[in-house]
């Protein structure tokens, strides 16, 4: 940054997504989520340094240059869901020859007619309707633009699918349409992967195997998506925050504000707004037992216990 200062945008991230699994990232806005996402694509500015490895295969995706990017790992081995697709889209062109470029590009498919045969075939494996087609991005609403945007990163049937906020600006029934055509995705095609990054955490349960929860630039928790939403629910206090803040739930807000990432504490970030901090959360709690906390609520088999 400007002055030599430096910002940890994202701090010792340390997580896995398998094959035929969805697993969410979420966390507040400016917690690094998205930052993430770009330096698995090869998309961080020229400013950033990174460190540590990302494996896809045996791909290691933080040491890749960006011709591997460009011709092996975007659209073929990562499929990319823009956070606005409206905005990735080639305003001046339409839907279809976007399509139809993407499938020529990615699969090899040649001549008018099979091209157009198979940019709809794509379309509707998105359900994008195919009378939209000729239309300019534009011209189509947010939820149609998202599923063009879809259709667009399901075309090289990538083994991994990165989905950052797919669900931004739109209305509940298109979000769960959306997050349902993500989940078939990765259930049809056995061998593929999901990493959905989101704030929206009824999306996330709708979808999710797993989930890893972001704050401050670490991950803080990982966890079973059916224990995290249900019983005995998040064991970070950040976490538990999170779900008590929706509607559906207590509706209480986390008090206080997160920090700044160019001015992290040396120990815990959540301490300040944490309820049950303690002198011993002046260290940074490592990620132990798939929680970083030095005051963790309890697990499924400690509750068990109790019970």
């Amino acid at each position: 940054m400007p002055g030599g200062r430096r910002v940890a945008a994202v701090t010792d991230a340390r997580f896995d997504v398998a094959a035929g699994e969805c697993l969410a990232l979420i966390g507040e806005s400016g917690c690094g989520k998205s930052v993430l996402a770009s330096a698995l694509l090869g998309l961080l500015p020229g400013n950033a340094q990174t460190a540590g490895r990302a494996l896809l295969g045996d791909l290691d995706l933080l040491a890749a240059d960006e011709r591997t990017f460009a011709r092996t790992v975007r659209g073929r081995l990562i499929g990319l869901v823009p956070q606005s697709p409206a905005a990735h889209l080639t305003p001046v062109r339409t839907v279809r020859s976007q399509l139809e470029e993407t499938v020529a590009e990615l699969t090899g498919v040649r001549g008018r007619t099979a091209l157009r045969e198979a940019a709809e075939a794509a379309a509707e494996r998105a359900a994008f309707p195919v009378d939209h087609l000729d239309r300019h991005p534009h011209e189509l609403s947010g939820g149609l633009a998202q599923r063009a945007a879809i259709a667009l990163a399901l075309v090289g049937d990538a083994p991994l699918l990165l989905a950052d906020e797919p669900t931004t600006g739109l209305d509940r029934d298109l979000v769960d349409h959306t997050v349902d055509e993500l989940r078939r995705h990765v259930d049809k095609g056995g061998g593929r992967g999901l990493l959905m990054i989101t704030h929206d955490l009824a999306a996330a349960e709708r979808i999710a195997d797993r989930v890893a929860v972001m704050y401050a630039g670490r991950i803080v928790e990982l966890a079973d998506a059916t224990a995290f939403f249900g019983t005995p629910g998040p064991r970070h206090p950040y976490s538990r925050g999170l779900l008590d803040a929706l509607p559906d739930r207590a509706f209480a807000p986390i008090p206080g504000l997160p920090p700044e990432l160019g001015a992290l504490p040396d120990g815990c970030a959540f301490a300040a707004r944490c309820d049950r901090a303690s002198d011993a959360c002046a260290t940074l709690p490592p990620l132990r037992g798939e929680v970083a906390c030095h005051h963790p609520h309890a697990a499924l088999t400690e509750a068990a216990d109790r019970a």
